[in-house]
């Protein structure tokens, strides 16, 4: 990576997208997890989008928020009290730059694509931890598809 390469990667929006189900895993494993693959693109300058879902969302912004000083902005569809209480609980614990509350009227399938659009067109590139297996139908996937369509650069972890 040239001197080049690591400024545009610090000076730049994220979008972090990932599956709801991660009891699969323990928490020691998604912290190594998150440093191997967020950790190089973290830096004060950094600006992270998070969606404020439990799973992946909830753990890579407590991670973040506990282990950088990164900017760290959550996207809610509706408002943070019709999060999940996980997810409310990591938002409110959390060292956080902004939420930014979409206040869909209903809490469906489009109003959750429409969040993760929202972030994709804010950031420079997507971070995407979609379950392991092939590629499927399920918001992350939707994500990084969008994020291809819109040629923006996506990295895919699966877990």
């Amino acid at each position: 990576m040239t001197s080049y390469d690591r400024e545009w990667i610090m000076n730049r929006a994220v979008t972090i997208t990932g599956t709801r189900s991660t009891a699969h895993r323990d928490l020691t494993s998604y912290a190594e997890l998150f440093a191997n693959y967020l950790g190089p693109f973290v830096a004060a300058s950094t600006h992270f989008y998070i969606g404020g879902a439990k799973g992946i969302d909830s753990l890579s912004l407590l991670w973040l928020a506990g282990n950088t000083k990164a900017r760290i902005t959550v996207v809610v569809p509706g408002t943070v009290q019709q999060q999940p209480a996980d997810a409310r609980q990591a938002i409110i614990r959390s060292r956080i730059t902004e939420v930014i509350e979409l206040r869909a009227e209903q809490l469906h399938t489009p109003a959750f694509h429409a969040r993760n659009r929202w972030m994709v067109d804010h950031s420079d590139m997507v971070i995407g931890f979609p379950l392991a297996g092939p590629h499927g139908t399920s918001g992350t996937w939707h994500t990084l598809d969008y994020a291809a369509q819109q040629v923006k650069p996506h990295l895919i972890v699966p877990v």
